[in-house]
């Protein structure tokens, strides 16, 4: 190797070290977190403000949005789960100065989400009519659902293409580009929303159709720009299709940390599908009440989803450095935030869930039920901090397994079974009573879990540096 090249080697490796392996941990974490943390909170407004817009236009184009959230979430699902994996992957190979490796983890990681786009444009074409006729025989809810959702799964390019290449901004240490690309799309949305669904400055009234134009507009937008600060701004990723074949090595290591990610979010899919199947037995405003609660628990869950977004390239590089002193800071830092703001989510739904409600354009019937629902609801928010936070330090540690087991037994095992066994009460103010007592089992097990990982991995961490 010549003088030349070697010093630039050892430059890129001392820039490393500066940025995940030296840095404060507190400082570094909030860096990396904090532009995840706003964007995600400009995008969890922007689909509360999407929801509101089209509660305008009827409590049934609000209930049909609502029920196109299981297919949303499986799509979303994918596409986040795929980046777990090479979040994590790439981190690590980043960590361990393994630079050839990170790139194919790169290149492959676009493919998978090429061929990820590819199923949900069949599911668009194909499954959404039937989707919602096997949820209500309502024409009018069928009929603003099918308009809805077949444009957001057929033009899904865009979000695959956001998710992907924010991931590889992300797992470099590259959140304020995130932080942008999230925004400008979310504006995008938000700007778009009331003028397409609406038709003011002369665009088409195109009601639930607008919306979903809007949504995938911000996504494509994201993408692009994305795409540019990859390829413009990202020294530590070299992106290149140039005799590409698909790496089943690399793809199967993406896999193993990304499917029980994947799995975990698709059965959160499920959940909601059943829940709405339970749900509509009361009446389609109970339905509507529960997609209200998923929108307005966005505001709080997505920044601790940005905080972990986050903490895990920290925890997977310094995993991949042996460092546990920085692995368990990160850890402990990141319960303290999420806790903290899991707790002003509390308060929020506990104190004033009439007023959050009222942006809804909530009928009687709906704000009677739906102050009910988010009090309870909202019980389960701290003690979910705490089991979101170490579900991710599994996923840092190439041990998603855990996480997936402790989702399916919360949401499978207990909160779908207690949700029904709870409304054969015939009052729908008991159902929600299933999100806390899933969760108190939810942290049970990924406490058992964390004990198990604790002694037989972390503990030993560094042992032989």
């Amino acid at each position: 190797m010549s003088e030349e090249k070697f010093t630039q080697t050892e430059e890129k490796d001392e820039v490393k070290e500066n940025k995940m392996g030296t840095r404060p941990i507190n400082g570094l974490l909030l860096s990396m977190s904090l532009p995840m943390m706003a964007s995600m909170l400009v995008q969890a407004l922007y689909n509360i403000v999407d929801s509101i817009f089209v509660s305008r236009v009827s409590e049934n184009a609000l209930t049909a949005v609502s029920m196109a959230f299981p297919l949303q979430t499986l799509m979303i699902a994918l596409a986040g789960g795929t980046g777990v994996g090479i979040n994590a992957i790439l981190s690590r190979s980043l960590g361990e100065k393994e630079y050839d490796k990170a790139n194919k983890v790169a290149v492959n990681g676009i493919f998978l989400s090429v061929l990820s786009y590819i199923v949900f444009l069949l599911i668009g074409l194909f499954v959404v009519k039937p989707f919602y006729m096997s949820q209500t025989d309502d024409a009018e809810i069928i009929r603003y659902g099918v308009d809805y959702l077949t444009i957001v799964l057929t033009c899904s390019f865009g979000i695959f293409g956001q998710f992907i290449f924010e991931r590889l901004l992300t797992s470099t240490g590259r959140t304020l580009y995130t932080m942008f690309t999230q925004g400008t799309g979310a504006i995008i949305n938000l700007i778009l929303d009331p003028i397409l669904i609406f038709g003011l400055m002369g665009a088409p009234k195109l009601g639930v159709k607008g919306a979903a134009i809007a949504t995938i507009c911000g996504q494509i937008v994201a993408a692009v720009f994305a795409f540019f600060f990859n390829m413009k701004k990202n020294p530590d990723v070299h992106i290149s299709f140039n005799g590409f074949k698909p790496d089943g090595a690399i793809i199967g290591q993406i896999y193993k940390i990304g499917i029980p990610s994947i799995i975990m979010q698709s059965i959160g899919s499920l959940m909601v599908y059943i829940m709405n199947k339970i749900l509509i037995g009361f009446s389609s405003t109970a339905v509507a009440v529960f997609g209200v609660y998923f929108k307005l628990q966005s505001f709080t869950f997505m920044p601790v989803f940005g905080l972990n977004n986050g903490m895990i390239p920290i925890i997977a590089y310094n995993y991949g450095a042996q460092n546990k002193e920085r692995m368990m800071k990160t850890c402990k830092l990141s319960w303290v935030y999420a806790t903290a703001i899991m707790l002003l989510g509390l308060l929020g739904f506990e104190l004033i869930p009439d007023t959050l409600l009222s942006f809804f354009d909530a009928s009687t019937e709906m704000l009677d039920m739906g102050r009910v629902a988010l009090r309870v609801i909202a019980i389960h928010f701290p003690v979910a901090a705490y089991c979101i936070v170490t579900g991710s330090l599994f996923q840092a540690l190439g041990v998603s397994v855990y996480s997936m087991i402790v989702s399916i037994m919360r949401q499978i095992v207990v909160l779908i079974p207690a949700a029904y066994l709870l409304s054969l009460i015939n009052n729908v103010d008991f159902v929600w009573w299933a999100f806390p007592i899933a969760e108190i089992m939810s942290a049970t097990v990924t406490t058992i879990f964390f004990i198990k990982i604790y002694n037989g991995t972390i503990k030993h961490i560094g042992e032989n540096r």
